[in-house]
């Protein structure tokens, strides 16, 4: 069990984020043990022939046989939705003697660490440089361009609909609902670890007003905190609705649809049950973005779809009226 205890002035500093750097080293989670994580399979046939020319002896050396990832690599997120490339400079500025005990926290002994790492560590400065390289190819060639727009998509999702019930039921509802681990009682968040596949690091933290940043993820079963525990604190939980990574665009159905709306609009209405960007419903359904925002722009005028700017990201769901005409 850990414990984070919390005061009043620590659940005013709670905040919600999303790291496209943690995404991307979570997900080599993928291929040590393909099997955890079935809604991404698609994803993974589609990118291991673009892994051949990557720095794939060290990128796969970066998650422990137990799914630890090395803490400086997920470092806080000092926004709410941090550039990639930013937060890659952090990481490029990170302590030679950080990157070396990181790594050995995360394999728990010298002795567990594979030979690319133990090599590099000789000279971490050089190994932190080889690994953020590594870092920026992977995520350029496997997930930038295809695989970030849907994948933000969801994640705005889980931050929208974690507002909802932040403003509607409070923080006592809202924070054991991030995960079945977790459970609120007496200004304490309890993460039950009986299921980690090794013994939790830590026991307990006192918030003590340092602000606790909740960050969802597509790349974990449970709730988890970072390794170390005198890191700002930071807890990781399973991003709501990452099932849909895994789901193809829905055929479309009731011919009174299609012919009150044509087949395009029919099938983008039936598509935005969750809020998505014109970006990611383009790559969902093979088509350029400026045709989608056409249709979009006239599902919105007939008031069937809400949108929500964040940021330089246009979202749409569907009003109740959309869910009327989809039933």
């Amino acid at each position: 069990m850990i414990e984070f205890r919390f005061t009043v002035d620590d659940l005013a500093t709670t905040s919600f984020a999303y790291s496209p750097l943690q995404e991307a080293v979570f997900s080599l989670r993928c291929f040590n043990d393909p099997a955890r994580f079935p809604h991404h399979r698609p994803w993974l046939r589609r990118i291991r022939p673009r892994l051949e020319g990557l720095d794939g002896e060290l990128l796969t050396s970066l998650v422990a046989p137990w799914m630890w990832i090395p803490d400086f690599l997920t470092p806080r997120p000092d926004r709410a939705r941090p550039a990639f490339a930013d937060e890659l400079d952090r990481v490029r500025l990170t302590e030679p003697d950080v990157v070396a005990a990181d790594l050995r926290a995360a394999y728990r002994s010298e002795d567990a660490l594979p030979p690319v790492v133990a090599r590099g560590l000789t000279r971490p400065d050089r190994f932190l440089t080889r690994l953020a390289d590594a870092l920026d190819a992977y995520w350029h060639t496997c997930l930038a361009a295809e695989w970030w727009p849907r994948a933000q998509s969801v994640l705005e999702a889980d931050l929208a609909h974690r507002g909802r019930v932040l403003a509607e039921r409070g923080a006592a509802e809202m924070l054991p609902g991030l995960d079945a681990r977790l459970t609120w009682a007496d200004s304490h968040l309890r993460l039950d670890t009986r299921d980690f596949l090794v013994p939790a690091p830590w026991a307990g933290m006192s918030i003590a007003g340092r602000g606790m940043v909740l960050l969802p993820t597509l790349f974990a079963r449970g709730a988890q905190p970072l390794i170390d525990p005198t890191r700002p604190p930071l807890l990781i939980y399973p991003a709501r609705g990452r099932a849909t990574l895994a789901e193809q665009p829905p055929p479309v159905v009731g011919q009174a649809l299609v012919r009150l709306l044509g087949r395009p609009r029919a099938r983008l209405l039936l598509l935005l049950a969750e809020p998505a960007s014109t970006t990611e419903l383009a790559h969902r359904l093979e088509v350029t973005p400026g045709a989608v925002s056409q249709h979009l722009a006239i599902l919105h005028d007939a008031g069937l779809l809400t949108r929500t700017r964040s940021g330089r990201t246009v979202r749409y769901a569907r009003t109740r009226l959309g869910d009327d005409l989809c039933r």
